[in-house]
């Protein structure tokens, strides 16, 4: 497949680069440095013309805009296009930890995450408002980190993922492998899931 990823030099998007590339996929950087601007929706257009499926693993951190609208530019240059499969690493604070009550939610929420995660939050609203392309939100465990690629994930839907001793943790690069594999089984459109060991 030829895919195009926006934010493909972070740690995360670098990873999934990595991942996509070592499948033999056609992959596709997208970045201001690169010359497009994901607030812009026709150089989002001419980017991902072509393309079979499009990955947004950009960040909140150092940027002068907000994930939901980068996220609205996105969906409106895949529109124009044509590009219909956009796979999305989302946050983890919209996850539940009980019926109705969000990890972000709970004290032990740190404060000074709740900006950045606010702006995950109300981008998973955006995309469960969409219904014409066929997108996948992916929230990470909450400690996400460069490690080992064990090959070894579970998959879950709304909840928060711990492993039987309370720890919520995956590398990047089994997350990447995550990312991977919803990309080439086209599963879960439309739908929010979480990724943890």
């Amino acid at each position: 497949m030829k895919i195009v990823v926006f934010g493909p030099s972070g740690m995360i998007g670098s990873c999934i680069v990595a991942e996509l590339s070592e499948r033999g996929h056609e992959i596709v950087g997208a970045s201001r440095t690169s010359g497009t601007d994901i607030t812009d929706p026709a150089a989002v257009s001419a980017a991902v013309s072509g393309a079979d499926a499009v990955v947004s693993a950009i960040s909140a951190r150092g940027v002068d805009y907000t994930l939901a609208d980068a996220a609205r530019s996105l969906v409106e240059g895949m529109r124009q296009a044509g590009t219909k499969r956009v796979v999305v690493v989302g946050g983890t604070a919209s996850l539940e930890v009980a019926p109705g009550v969000r990890l972000f939610d709970t004290p032990e929420f740190p404060e000074e995450y709740k900006a950045e995660a606010s702006q995950g939050i109300e981008m998973l609203a955006f995309y469960r408002g969409v219904s014409d392309l066929d997108w996948t939100y992916v929230s990470p465990a909450a400690f996400i980190h460069p490690g080992e690629r064990t090959g070894r994930y579970q998959l879950g839907g709304d909840q928060f993922l711990t492993d039987a001793n309370g720890n919520s943790e995956i590398s990047a690069e089994d997350y990447a492998i995550a990312i991977a594999d919803l990309l080439e089984q086209g599963a879960h459109a439309h739908e929010r899931v979480a990724v943890a060991w």
